[in-house]
């Protein structure tokens, strides 16, 4: 395994809230739905085995105005077609029992939902590789993968790899290395998404996870709160286009991606379809005391003074040239090598499922 950074998971895999999600958003039939499901399940069963902290917290999903109850409704028609297990509708005194500092008229509770350190995750998943003979090779960039006689020619900063088969995990690099011929009709529009934590002394305001009821036609889920597995309480994300595709992108890497945005049209037809949303969270990323007014509607006790700073990370999202924000995982093969084109959240909860799905494909598409 060729690794891009000096350490594993410091892109979305280590910069996330760390939920592992129980399959409740994702249309019934889609790749989402059914992957987040069964990699939900193996998660918990992988993180017993090698030990790793979890927690089956719980979430709530409030609806704070009547308007959002048909949008409830249909989460929770998603979640039980999907098969998430336990899902009940509880009303605002139902609420209060597991959330007391939340507000409102009507909730969703998963108790399926739950908390862990992917960081860790990805830690152990290594260890699996390594006992089983494998190798991580970390700082090792892949340049170019050009067609071999047999396989790929893999170009790197340790020389050149021949590979008979490849599998392309790139994050927010997926559109990168793609064969000629293989249909470019997505690109990877990097989404920056910040936190805030709240104060040690006010983290009792939330007991585990507090979602709203997101926006129905985006694939994001909206300002939430989230105790993460160490016990800090998160508040956010924002969702903005980031100018760089790398957590830690140079000046040079900002400008010459700005321009490769700028010159696609499907990010100029997204940004012309969603000015007003991206407007309200440009404000939330600039302005701090907007994005605590957005989560106060579900903690109505929440102040500015209650929050600081966490941290940041990339999303990879990806679009389509008519300007569609893809709301599912996509994959695709060439003739010596399967791509993972797209796996943004829920990407960490059923990063298991995903790598069984990819090597179900590597064996019926690439004859191994």
């Amino acid at each position: 395994m060729f690794e891009r950074e000096p350490e594993l998971a410091t892109h979305q895999s280590g910069h996330n809230s760390g939920v592992v999600h129980a399959g409740i958003y994702y249309a019934p039939g889609s790749l989402k739905g059914k992957l987040c499901v069964e990699g939900a399940r193996d998660m918990y069963a992988f993180c017993e085995r090698h030990g790793i902290p979890h927690e089956r917290s719980g979430k709530v999903i409030v609806a704070v105005e009547r308007n959002e109850l048909p949008r409830l409704e249909e989460l929770e028609r998603r979640g039980r077609a999907n098969g998430v297990e336990g899902l009940r509708r509880i009303d605002g005194e139902g609420l209060r029992e597991l959330e007391p500092h939340a507000r409102g008229i009507a909730a969703l509770h998963s108790p399926a939902s739950g908390i862990v350190d992917f960081r860790a995750v990805a830690s152990a998943l290594a260890d699996e590789l390594r006992e089983a003979g494998g190798s991580v090779i970390t700082g090792c960039e892949i340049a170019a993968a050009q067609p071999s006689p047999g396989g790929l020619t893999l170009t790197h900063p340790r020389g050149r790899t021949l590979a008979r088969h490849t599998v392309f995990c790139m994050g927010t690099w997926a559109d990168d290395l793609l064969p000629v011929g293989e249909d470019r009709e997505l690109r990877i529009l990097p989404f920056r998404g910040s936190y805030l934590r709240l104060v040690p002394e006010r983290a009792q305001l939330v007991r585990a996870l507090i979602y709203p009821v997101p926006h129905p036609t985006l694939p994001f889920l909206g300002v939430h709160f989230t105790r993460t597995i160490d016990g800090e309480v998160l508040v956010g994300p924002t969702a903005i286009p980031a100018l760089a595709r790398g957590q830690d992108a140079t000046f040079s890497e900002h400008t010459g991606e700005l321009g490769q945005l700028l010159r696609w049209p499907g990010s100029r037809r997204m940004m012309a379809r969603w000015w007003r949303p991206g407007s309200s969270e440009l404000l939330h990323a600039v302005l701090r005391s907007t994005l605590v007014r957005a989560a106060a509607r579900y903690v109505p006790e929440l102040r500015k003074a209650d929050v600081e700073p966490a941290f940041s990370g990339i999303r990879a999202q990806a679009l389509s040239r008519t300007g569609a924000l893809v709301d599912d995982f996509v994959f695709s093969c060439s003739e010596h090598a399967v791509h993972v084109r797209s796996a943004p959240s829920p990407g960490a909860t059923a990063s298991l499922a995903i790598a069984r799905h990819v090597a179900d494909e590597a064996e019926a598409r690439l004859g191994l």
